[in-house]
């Protein structure tokens, strides 16, 4: 009938077109899938370091185990990067500034992190010790791709390890010293979920763009 007729006539039309371009649908990769993507790493993060803290505190043994321990910050301590800063001081920073400062804090907390994964008591706490040492280096990566994305420079110098100190007179104070550097990675964790859970709200979803890519030529 027509209808038989009109669909022989139309396949016939399309087989002798000329070869079309490919239409492909990429997504690119911008700010806000990069800040969502630094965001959920830190809330991973977060978690990760719930189990590693109560483990390596349990290996340090009593006090540093105890649920109301809250011992003074040390002088030797404050190598470690403080998040201990005012809120309204923090939230008052450009968003450029405050990348700035996660990246600088993480790489070297990852640095004095590392130092702790040889002297570890266990194999079960190397191992996980050196899993969270990856997932924080993707982190510093991660940030360093916002901080790409929002045409943001790194800080000047990069990640560097930590500047050579003495070992503490006594095991106490390096326990100290390890407990202090949990306390503040927990609280720069804390704090960065929260500084890219509003990054995000600012930054337009990301764009999915069409290219048309010939073929044959």
């Amino acid at each position: 009938g027509d209808s038989w007729g009109i669909f022989t006539f139309l396949c016939a039309a399309l087989c002798n077109l000329p070869a079309l371009p490919a239409l492909n649908c990429t997504e690119e990769l911008g700010a806000g899938q990069s800040i969502q993507k630094t965001y959920d790493l830190t809330r991973y993060l977060e978690h990760q370091l719930r189990t590693l803290a109560g483990t390596y505190l349990n290996y340090l043994g009593p006090p540093f185990n105890e649920p109301d321990f809250n011992p003074p910050r040390l002088a030797r301590a404050e190598r470690v990067p403080s998040a201990t800063v005012d809120l309204d001081l923090w939230r008052g920073l450009t968003d450029n500034a405050r990348l700035a400062a996660n990246y600088r804090a993480y790489s070297r907390l990852l640095c004095y992190l590392r130092a702790l994964e040889g002297p570890a008591g266990t194999a079960e706490l190397r191992h996980r010790l050196g899993h969270f040492c990856s997932s924080l280096q993707g982190l510093v990566l991660s940030i360093a791709g916002v901080m790409s994305s929002l045409g943001y420079p790194l800080p000047v110098g990069g990640p560097s390890a930590p500047p050579g100190t003495p070992v503490p007179s006594n095991d106490f104070l390096k326990k100290m010293e390890d407990f202090w550097l949990l306390k503040e990675l927990q609280t720069w964790l804390w704090r960065s979920a929260k500084d890219f859970n509003r990054l995000k709200k600012k930054v337009p979803p990301a764009v999915v763009t069409l290219r048309l890519e010939a073929r044959g030529f």
